[in-house]
């Protein structure tokens, strides 16, 4: 078959969640047989070439900054994406059986609906999250009745979906989603640590793009409240984005300048390097569709700290206790006192969270959510895929 990936950025140019994810469906269709192309903005110097190691890239438009001095999303790139797409649709649909695409930035697929008639293809979409209208209101004020409007286009579309979380599988089917619902389980495409779990070093490591929903300084209060029960604490800070410079600055303010490293992005290797020694991943972000990293901090041995929060599916990753803690709130003095449980739980904790990443493996792989999505291209997809429809929410076992 020849598959059409939509999504506006790419691996390794920017590294994330979704980008990790749409890399390994390129190269998982590719050994399938299949012929892909995946369909970004421009990412590199212009007169070079985008390249995957499984797919053909195509740039649909160039790439512009997608968080404005208020640290959210701008509007133009999601519509300069979205028109490219249409182009390109418009010209090239037919070559595809298949367009894939994330749900957000929505402008590109609600142009794969609106070009479809020229192409015939199926629209599979990717939901890695669903907003809430109070939270669309929160995010942009009254703009946020726009968003909410466009989002709720996007469910009209003739599509089969897929999505990550039970909360986005529920939403989904509230709001009335022309289509099938399909939950995915896994996105980690690597594997449990070889070496035994080791000893933590008194670090707490947060990993992220740094936007406003991530709350880095939630996560750098707690760091410093913590350091009252553990003087030896120390914080690493991973990851780039519009608040990386305030966060410098509140490192400073609170005094942890001698504590608290922000090296930006760094090598993949040292990224898991830094979280396989770490007392703690603490993750304080306040929306996530599946929190990818818990998952990854876990095949080292490595707890989760968490906020809660109406928004956050990566809660539904923690077993309390067994691999991590969430919050009482979210608060940074909440926050510190699950890094002083886990520091008090030491090495028993580091068993336990080892041992639920190893049961839990094939569930959460990205190898078992790829079959699946690949079967669903087939014009009559077989009984095995058919769509895991939302449950009551089960605690992580």
């Amino acid at each position: 078959m020849r598959i059409c990936l939509l999504y506006d950025s790419l691996q390794p140019y920017r590294i994330g969640g979704a980008e990790r994810w749409y890399h390994g469906l390129a190269e998982a269709l590719a050994q399938a047989g299949h012929e892909v192309d995946y369909v970004t903005l421009r990412q590199w110097p212009r007169g070079a070439a985008g390249t995957h190691p499984s797919a053909r890239v195509v740039a649909v438009g160039p790439w512009l900054a997608n968080y404005g001095a208020d640290g959210n999303r701008t509007m133009l790139p999601p519509l300069l994406f979205g028109f490219g797409v249409f182009l390109h649709l418009v010209r090239f649909g037919r070559r595809y059986d298949v367009v894939h695409t994330a749900s957000f930035p929505y402008f590109s697929l609600l142009a794969a609906a609106l070009a479809r008639p020229f192409g015939r293809y199926r629209i599979v979409v990717d939901w890695h999250e669903f907003w809430r209208r109070e939270y669309w209101r929160r995010y942009l004020g009254r703009l946020g009745a726009v968003g909410w409007t466009v989002q709720a286009l996007c469910l009209k579309v003739r599509q089969h979906a897929f999505c990550f979380a039970e909360v986005t599988a529920r939403r989904l089917g509230a709001e009335g989603i022309n289509g099938e619902v399909e939950r995915l389980t896994g996105a980690f495409a690597g594997a449990a640590a070889e070496a035994p779990v080791r000893a933590a070093d008194p670090l707490v490591v947060f990993a992220g793009r740094m936007i406003r929903e991530k709350r880095l300084p939630l996560a750098l209060e707690a760091i410093a409240i913590a350091r009252r029960e553990i003087p030896e604490l120390k914080g690493l800070v991973f990851g780039r984005g519009p608040d990386w410079e305030a966060g410098r600055r509140l490192v400073e303010s609170l005094g942890l300048a001698d504590a608290v490293s922000m090296p930006g992005i760094v090598e993949r290797a040292d990224l898991e390097a830094a979280m396989a020694r770490a007392l703690c991943l603490l993750h304080p972000s306040e929306r996530e569709g599946f929190g990818l990293v818990v998952v990854e901090a876990a095949s080292f041995g490595t707890p989760v700290v968490l906020a809660p929060g109406e928004d956050n599916a990566a809660v539904e990753l923690i077993a309390e206790g067994v691999n991590g803690y969430v919050a009482a709130e979210p608060t940074p003095q909440a926050l510190a006192s699950a890094i002083v449980r886990v520091h008090a739980a030491g090495a028993v904790l580091r068993v336990s969270t080892a041992a639920w990443f190893r049961r839990n493996a094939r569930r959460l792989s990205l190898a078992g959510s790829l079959e699946r999505v690949v079967a669903s291209y087939a014009p009559q997809a077989p009984a095995a895929a058919a769509p895991d429809r939302s449950a009551p929410r089960k605690k992580a076992a």
